[in-house]
């Protein structure tokens, strides 16, 4: 679980400054499930550089609320999360001053989104939010506003866990337990599973994963793998202490994923993928695949450019099909295999995707 975060302050020197707005997302991974958003009393003036960017004025906070009578609101919708900011280092600094200044000691794990982006998006011009989002046409509501600017957090974070072939940011997530506790747990894991299609992933006490597996209703595959009795089986249900997934919304990004995923991860109880020797040619085209995505709105798009699959990204906005520089920086990149090639034919001779656009 994640808390996405952004605060605006009312600046001055280091460690002294007052916040004076603070919006909270609490993201399970896939979709928004609760959020706090509020002004803040900071019981200090704003500076008024602050004033010019952020638009929140002295007056405007007379009648707000003080940190102090929203913290316990923060500390729930936090609990058990990692932290997400732009600039993570910033809001959890501010956070832990504030906190400290009531005696009390917050410090929650974190990810910073400006060093996931610069890890995962390499090479883009700029890394600051506003910049970074319209390189990747991301919508800024209200750019120096808590919301809008944690709003836009919410949409890069989710391109970023899309990005992730190694699941680093899963992983820093996934809590550590005792396998040995965790029998009478089973049930309540197949509970937190959808019945979409998608991969999953079984974690051990140390938040490695042991095996990756993919299906058209991620529950009932699970379920599947708890009742089986072969030796494999019996050693995840005894090791595992949580299962993460994602939905892919189709079963061809859910094959490419899986086939993606299991070379970059190497889980120990995954056989490895037969070999494919006969290569499939796209005819030199440039093209994408649109096909459904994992919500109504959404649609994945592959893309092939001079006859070389490059990857897949998820996207709402007909802005970002239809400009190509765009979509090159959503999409997760994939390797031009024989597999991946041998994937998208099989696909597209068995099923008609939503729309093919060569360009």
């Amino acid at each position: 679980m994640y808390a996405i975060v952004d605060i605006e302050t009312t600046g001055g020197k280091f460690n002294e400054e007052g916040i004076t707005e603070i919006a909270i997302y609490k993201f399970d991974g896939h979709q928004i499930v609760d959020q706090f958003i509020s002004l803040v009393n900071p019981e200090k003036d704003i500076q008024p550089f602050v004033v010019n960017l952020t638009g929140i004025n002295n007056g405007m906070l007379v009648n707000a609320p003080k940190f102090h009578e929203v913290a316990k609101r923060i500390v729930e919708i936090t609990r058990d999360c990692v932290l997400v900011a732009h600039n993570a280092s910033f809001d959890s600094r501010i956070l832990a001053t504030e906190f400290r200044r009531l005696g009390y000691v917050y410090e929650p794990k974190t990810l910073c989104t400006v060093e996931l982006s610069q890890q995962l998006i390499p090479d883009l011009p700029s890394y600051k939010l506003g910049r970074l989002c319209k390189s990747l046409g991301i919508p800024i509501s209200s750019r120096h506003r808590a919301d809008g600017d944690a709003l836009a957090t919410v949409q890069l974070f989710k391109l970023l866990l899309n990005k992730d072939a190694e699941k680093i940011i899963i992983k820093q997530a996934v809590k550590n337990d005792n396998p040995k506790k965790l029998a009478p747990k089973l049930l309540t894991i197949l509970d937190e599973l959808p019945n979409s299609t998608g991969l999953f992933y079984v974690h051990n006490g140390t938040r490695k994963i042991l095996y990756i597996g993919k299906g058209k209703n991620i529950r009932k595959t699970v379920n599947q793998l708890f009742l089986r009795t072969s030796k494999k089986a019996k050693y995840l249900q005894k090791n595992v202490t949580s299962i993460t997934y994602e939905e892919t919304g189709n079963d061809l990004i859910a094959h490419l994923k899986f086939s993606e995923e299991i070379k970059v991860n190497k889980p120990i109880y995954n056989y490895p993928s037969k070999k494919i020797t006969k290569r499939v040619e796209f005819n030199n085209e440039n093209l994408l695949l649109i096909d459904r995505g994992r919500a109504i709105g959404e649609k994945a798009v592959l893309l092939i450019e001079n006859n070389e699959f490059k990857g897949f990204c998820y996207t709402e906005l007909s802005y970002q099909i239809n400009n190509i520089d765009v979509l090159k920086n959503l999409i997760a990149p994939m390797e031009d295999s024989l597999a991946n090639r041998s994937i998208i034919k099989k696909y597209l001779d068995n099923n008609q995707p939503e729309k093919l656009i060569r360009f």
